[in-house]
């Protein structure tokens, strides 16, 4: 079955300890079972099912190891007859019922999960169960929408072993297979697994070709596999474990190696992994710069979640984040693939699907993600997942339905929507900061952030000597650009796309790439350093703060959240109209009003001092050469400025490589108990 299977269910340590008699052989079982060695667990509970075939205690263990070993249709039988003392019978219904419907049997799994719902006391059960329920429904609704896919079984790479997870690169298929291996991994009763090449045009697989990869990458005493590449092809990052010599089998981490002098160095273990935990299936983004995989690490929100880590200039991986509840759920989520489009394609059996791993497809509108399950052919009653496009409407995908040759099996497929289009966005931009003579310069090293329309952090990048920075952007949405670099006030700017799309139904190409510009200019933090802050006037002889200048003040607010180490001036100017005292006082109580409003807004009245100038400071002539008013310049005179009056220390900030996941996430969803109770 190969190591993606223990991404299932070598991560599972049973809560539940039941009692074993006095004989050792029976000890033993309930070791092995909860060291997580499967399949002598089966052999056991098969003799004593011989002797006692409705005994629940047996019956119990067989179902449960036939399912923590991906084997969940096998499980269905001994689920109708597992129970007895200790054993929880919400965890029965609830997983009898999943082996029902991985049998296609979708009557018999309603009934079972409407049993569940109506008899269990555990409000969290009953959410359960209710969610399974609704996935049923859902899979009648989608058996209405037409299906472009054609799929084909790649019979010239398949074995009776498992074949599983296909990446390309550079006109070669790289997959994970437990072929020519003898060593045999305990969980499953299979081989352990390797990683292979082949040259392939597209799905026109060389087999004279196909080789194993280095030692040093492949280990016949444990598994490896799941592979993944940076776009140019010299960073590898593959899974590596399951040696089956550590309790609960949750010894799968993340391995890098890099090409170099013709050759993979060796290997090493990323900065992501955690030692209590289980991180595989990674896949790099189309840019290389961010690293996606599958964890059952602390803080998620049940079984296998999807993370994301950003990888510097120096090849470390930080900030690693929880991809959220929209795509992850109290199932597993595991095998992402993020496409040319931009879209993120994964493996789950908690959206709603047919009964195992289904193939999803996260799509995002106008600001918001929707999470779809690709249907039928490419999803089945059997674990259907690992996607891989090698053309927008072409690629593989891995699964273990009936009719292939064995186990796991790859398969190519073609999209023949006649409407598939893909235009990708990008926004590209240069960081620039002004000169003295009123020009500008390139300025290098900012880190420039994009934010979503709710203000999420999507993507970031640090400028090079060409100040360029470039991000993939979504039709009809609001951005915010953020940058910030040492010595320089943090700017922030909005960017939208809403207008600037391109008609489907224009276009000829299958991937048209339309790129927007945009330049962010940062001023240099210095002390007695002025800001005019344009659209903040007051009515006539007045000092309330107008909602338009509302508007303006709150980026001001911005501004200072942005920059805590700056305490400003504020100034108020008036032209020359009236006398010299009054526009002093006028000036004064503007100036006051606008420091009370930014108090309100939540700014320290420390960090504060208003400032009136009357009409001592003007910046243009309130009147003409020959004596006349001077309208424009007046209004230029009548100006709202900040000026910067201390620097202090920055406050100290956490590093993201230090990026705390237990205090984020706390409080989230309780740890898996291992009977499927929240």
């Amino acid at each position: 079955m190969g190591m993606r299977n223990w991404s299932r269910y070598s991560i599972y340590l049973i809560a539940l300890v039941i009692v074993c008699g006095a004989c050792s052989p029976q000890r033993k079982a309930t070791k092995n079972f909860r060291w997580g060695k499967y399949q002598r667990v089966i052999d056991y509970y098969a003799g004593v099912l011989e002797r006692q075939p409705n005994n629940g205690k047996a019956n119990y263990f067989m179902a449960e190891s036939f399912r923590l070993s991906n084997r969940i249709k096998q499980s269905e039988p001994f689920y109708a007859r597992a129970g007895g003392p200790g054993i929880s019978r919400d965890s029965v219904l609830l997983y009898h019922a999943k082996a029902l419907q991985a049998n296609g049997k979708y009557a018999e799994a309603r009934a079972q999960l409407d049993e569940l719902e109506q008899s269990t006391r555990d409000e969290n059960m009953k959410g359960r169960a209710q969610r399974e329920l609704d996935g049923l429904t859902y899979l009648e609704k989608l058996a209405e929408k037409k299906s472009y896919y054609r799929i084909k079984n790649l019979e010239v790479v398949n074995t009776p072993y498992a074949e599983y997870a296909p990446a390309y690169l550079n006109g070669e298929i790289y997959f994970t297979s437990a072929r020519s291996n003898n060593r045999i991994y305990e969980a499953s009763g299979t081989p352990f697994t390797s990683l292979f090449k082949a040259e392939t045009k597209g799905a026109n697989v060389n087999t004279n070709t196909i080789a194993l990869l280095p030692e040093g990458i492949n280990d016949p005493t444990v598994n490896v596999g799941c592979v993944t590449f940076s776009p140019d092809g010299k960073t590898m990052v593959f899974a590596k474990g399951n040696t089956g010599k550590r309790k609960g089998t949750n010894d799968v981490d993340l391995y890098l190696t890099r090409f170099r002098n013709g050759q993979w160095m060796a290997p090493t273990p990323i900065n992501v992994n955690q030692p209590d935990s289980w991180e595989s299936t990674p896949a790099f983004s189309q840019d290389g710069r961010t690293l996606y995989f599958s964890s059952n690490r602390k803080g998620g929100y049940g079984g296998l979640d999807l993370y994301s880590a950003q990888m510097d200039a120096r090849g470390r991986f930080g900030r690693v984040r929880n991809l959220g509840p929209e795509v992850n759920t109290s199932g597993d989520e595991l095998f992402p693939y993020v496409s040319e489009s931009g879209k993120l394609y994964f493996s789950s059996d908690g959206h709603p699907g047919y009964g195992m791993l289904d193939l999803f497809v996260m799509n995002r509108v106008n600001g918001r993600t929707a999470i779809d399950n690709l249907g039928q052919p490419v999803n089945s009653t059997g674990d259907d997942f690992g996607m891989y496009l090698f053309r927008p409407d072409r690629g593989f995908f891995t699964s273990n339905r009936d009719g292939g040759a064995g186990d796991d099996d790859i398969y190519t497929f073609v999209n023949e929507d006649p409407n598939l289009r893909v235009v990708n966005y990008y926004l590209e931009g240069i960081t620039y900061t002004p000169r003295k003579d009123s020009g500008r310069s390139v300025l290098p090293d900012v880190t420039v952030r994009l934010l979503d329309g709710r203000g999420e952090l999507m993507q970031d990048y640090v400028t090079g000597d060409d100040g360029k920075f470039l991000f993939r952007v979504y039709e009809n949405e609001n951005y915010t650009l953020v940058g910030e670099a040492d010595g320089f006030l943090v700017r922030r700017q909005p960017f939208t796309t809403i207008g600037k799309s391109v008609p489907l139904e224009s276009l000829k190409e299958l991937v048209t790439n339309i790129t927007l510009d945009t330049l962010l200019v940062l001023d240099r933090l210095e002390k007695n350093k002025i800001f005019v802050l344009n659209n903040i006037y007051f009515d006539l002889d007045k000092a309330d703060i107008r909602t338009d200048a509302a508007v303006e003040l709150d980026k001001l607010v911005e501004l200072l959240n942005d920059n805590p180490e700056i305490k400003i001036e504020m100034g108020s100017h008036t032209d020359s109209i009236a006398s010299n005292s009054y526009n002093l006082q006028l000036s004064q109580r503007r100036a006051e009003s606008t420091v009370s409003y930014l108090i309100k807004k939540g700014i320290a009245a420390g960090r504060l001092v208003a400032k009136g100038y009357g009409e001592e400071k003007p910046i243009a002539r309130n009147t003409n050469p020959d004596g006349t008013d001077n309208p424009e310049g007046r209004q230029r005179n009548r100006r709202t400025e900040f000026k910067i009056l201390e620097i202090g220390p920055m406050p100290v900030k956490k590093d993201d490589d230090d990026f705390d996941e237990d205090k984020f996430f706390k409080g989230e969803l309780k740890k898996n108990d291992g009977n499927g109770n929240r």
